[in-house]
């Protein structure tokens, strides 16, 4: 795997998780690089959430470290606020760097203190260990219910040189994100300043992580980071840009592919509508719709539920002029059942991928892609006793 420039990672086991199993993952830049993060829309905010941001304020968007611990969101807690803090001052001191140049992420159980003094204690062990070639496992260990381990990579060939883009996310349940999703990195080595990576973050993430649900619940943790060292010396934004886009739509695909108990990804392509924004409306009510989900579990055409998701989305659109296929196989023409074999689409709909394309006839020129899972028993076995 060919890694951007000037980055290192390392992993560790703190006592955090109740299984022996790495739990806090450090994401270092060798060299200060243009930072930009969002986090999740939901009020209630876990604690590193709040210190990161004003870090990157205070930094005026310049950062060196990122420390991931799972297990545990240190979120809803008297204590959490100096938890990330002190953690947050462990790995500067350890780093030589800056405190505002640390971000802080966690993702675990609400509502329990995390305990900070295990996971000190690790850091400068991380930072003796920290190395390239601990990319994977630095995904891996930032991993809660996800049953693989999330990473992307692309490269662009530009007239100076080579541009890198390495990702890693962690996010399988509590996954319906505004913005986000439960955790995600994105490391380049091209040239940047931060109201470009901004800029980039805000349009990527709407066209990736912003276009995945799992269950239709919002974390509280929810973050994405993307970070540009300059190591290659390259600038070219467009090309930056599409690679970009591509490695954090590889990563939100992942991440609905991987949803809790799953057995199917599915994408949604709503086109036709009157806007983009309807189109979107459309996409999310149906990747949100327990019964279609379910349905799709079950192999069962049964188009009428995505019909009628379409219908309570808040979009508005004429019910007479849509069209619905799924698999390719057309099921519903005109807001009508269309003439098909029910074998012959239940036997499709077995496979692992799954599409549903809603089209609305007319002028309309509205689009949105959308992916999801489906719902089995699966999500129901592991988050009955989550905590347990």
């Amino acid at each position: 795997m060919m890694l951007p420039q000037g980055y290192r990672f390392a992993a560790a086991y703190a006592g955090i998780r109740k299984v022996v199993r790495d739990d806090v993952a450090l994401l270092v830049s060798d060299r200060p690089a243009a930072t930009a993060a969002v986090f999740t829309r939901n009020l209630v905010k876990a604690a590193p959430l709040v210190l990161s941001a004003r870090h990157l304020v205070r930094s005026k968007g310049w950062s060196r470290a990122i420390v991931v611990n799972a297990g545990n969101a240190n979120c809803a807690t008297a204590d959490g606020p100096q938890v990330a803090a002190r953690t947050a001052r462990a790995v500067a001191a350890a780093l030589g760097v800056r405190e505002r140049e640390v971000g802080v992420s966690s993702t675990g159980v609400i509502g329990v203190s995390l305990p900070v003094e295990t996971l000190v204690a690790v850091i400068p062990g991380l930072v003796a260990a920290l190395a390239a070639e601990n990319f994977d496992a630095a995904a891996r260990a930032m991993m809660t219910t996800d049953t693989v381990p999330k990473t992307a990579v692309a490269e662009v060939n530009c007239q100076g040189g080579t541009v890198r883009v390495a990702g890693m996310c962690k996010g399988s349940g509590m996954i319906h994100p505004g913005m986000a999703t439960m955790l995600a990195y994105v490391f380049t080595d091209a040239k940047l300043g931060p109201p470009e990576v901004r800029a980039l973050l805000r349009g990527a993430v709407e066209e990736s992580f912003g276009r995945i649900s799992v269950d239709g619940d919002m974390s509280t943790n929810d973050t994405v980071y993307l970070m540009a060292n300059g190591a290659s010396g390259i600038t070219e934004k467009q090309k930056v840009a599409a690679a970009v886009r591509e490695v954090m739509i590889d990563l939100a695909r992942a991440i609905a592919r991987d949803g809790e108990g799953a057995r199917k990804l599915i994408t949604i392509d709503v086109a036709g509508a009157a806007s983009d924004r309807a189109a979107t409306q459309m996409a999310r009510a149906i990747a949100n719709s327990p019964l279609c989900k379910t349905a799709i579990a079950g192999s069962d055409p049964n188009w009428g539920r995505i019909l009628c998701a379409a219908g309570y989305s808040g979009a508005v659109f004429d019910p007479a002029r849509v069209d619905i296929d799924l698999n390719g196989f057309a099921v519903c023409r005109r807001g009508r059942a269309a003439e098909f074999s029910e074998e012959e689409v239940k036997q499709s709909l077995d496979a692992p991928d799954v599409s549903i394309r809603v089209s609305i006839r007319g002028k309309g020129r509205g689009k949105a892609r959308f992916w999801t899972c489906d719902l089995t028993e699966g999500y129901i076995r592991i988050n009955a006793s989550y905590r347990t």
